[in-house]
């Protein structure tokens, strides 16, 4: 029996088969609704960097979806490569995931969590999810510059 009490949240590494093959859909995906100058996910090399958690969800060994953190200093990280596979969609993947990045950024000890997000309506879905998690619109943080294609969004953590 599968089911939300079923997933597992581990760290993996994002080359391994079907991990990579759900980034690739995530980037064909990304393509189908943003220029290529709007897209700023992380290829498997730069989700191998020290500096990044990667998580996957499986049930029963399947992948179920995946995401990342990204520490950026001592009090900030953002939030990359958040995906849930297309036919594990609305079983709470998302969700179950966003808990466990929350709580890891409780443990270390973060003042905010960042992220971006498309604009265009197939990210509809993810800025509802950030936005019941507390996320709220900011400005372009990082290297990040304006992008009618991107909406950026933050958390305040309570430390």
């Amino acid at each position: 029996m599968s089911g939300l009490l079923y997933m597992n949240i581990q760290e993996e590494d994002p080359g391994t088969d079907d991990v990579h093959a759900l980034l690739l859909e995530h980037l064909a995906d990304m393509r189908i609704h943003s220029p290529l100058e709007s897209i700023h996910a992380l290829d498997i090399a730069a989700l191998r960097m020290p500096a990044i958690t990667f998580w996957t969800v499986r049930d029963e060994g399947v992948l179920q979806g995946c995401g990342a953190l990204k520490q950026l200093d001592t009090e900030l990280a953002e939030i990359k490569s958040m995906r849930t596979a297309p036919e594990h969609q609305r079983k709470g993947v998302a969700n179950l995931l966003m808990h466990h990045i929350l709580s890891v950024a409780a443990e270390r000890e973060l003042k905010y969590l960042l992220l971006e997000t498309g604009t265009p309506d197939a990210y509809k879905p993810a800025r509802l999810l950030y936005a019941s998690h507390g996320f709220v619109e900011c400005p372009p943080f990082a290297d990040y510059k304006l992008d009618p294609y991107s909406v950026f969004m933050r958390r305040a953590m309570q430390v």
